[in-house]
């Protein structure tokens, strides 16, 4: 396509593909910082989660002191469903049982997915009929449109660093720690 000063320009759907791609492999995990940039949360609370088994990561667990947690895409996606739960005031119970039903559920199951809270329950909606069913309820004080978060998260994870399992671990720009560790190795 060209403008008419004779510059070629890209059409569009190149720059910006329709689809972006799959989540990764359930061999791909991201680290505990990566996580939280992803999820928006503190590592404090990433950490916490993780030893009182709200949100643990699937990829690899911590085998001891200067093991790295991996979390897979999913967990990452738990861990913000949960941030934003908690945000509304919605009951660690229900949060917990929110968090296991969003972690069963499978990544193309839950493009579909909207969770919506009167604050104290959480229901889960599949169609645009049972949110509307909800809200002329009453029911519905706030919405999380887990699909979207789904393609925020896709796009997001695709420029950070993430590692396969199996392969040594690489080091990260700012991971001072494994940077140390590499040196101490190779000496």
């Amino acid at each position: 396509m060209a403008t008419g000063n004779g510059t070629a320009m890209i059409e569009q759907g190149e720059l910006f593909p329709d689809e972006l791609p799959g989540p990764p492999g359930d061999d791909v995990g991201y680290r505990g910082p990566t996580a939280c940039a992803a999820a928006g949360i503190t590592y404090r609370q990433l950490d916490y989660w993780a030893r009182t088994g709200l949100v643990v990561p699937s990829v690899r667990g911590a085998t001891g002191s200067g093991s790295q947690r991996l979390y897979s895409f999913r967990d990452i996606l738990v861990l913000r469903v949960v941030r934003k739960l908690l945000e509304a005031g919605v009951s660690l119970q229900n949060i917990r049982s929110a968090a296991d039903h969003v972690r069963s559920r499978g990544v193309d199951d839950l493009a579909e997915l909207t969770l919506i809270s009167d604050g104290s329950t959480v229901y889960e909606c599949t169609s645009d009929d049972q949110v509307i069913d909800l809200v002329r309820g009453g029911q519905g004080v706030f919405a999380i449109a887990v699909g979207r978060a789904v393609q925020d998260m896709r796009g997001q994870l695709a420029s950070l660093p993430s590692e396969r399992l199996g392969q040594p671990p690489a080091t990260h720009p700012g991971d001072e720690l494994a940077g140390r560790r590499a040196r101490r190795d190779s000496a």
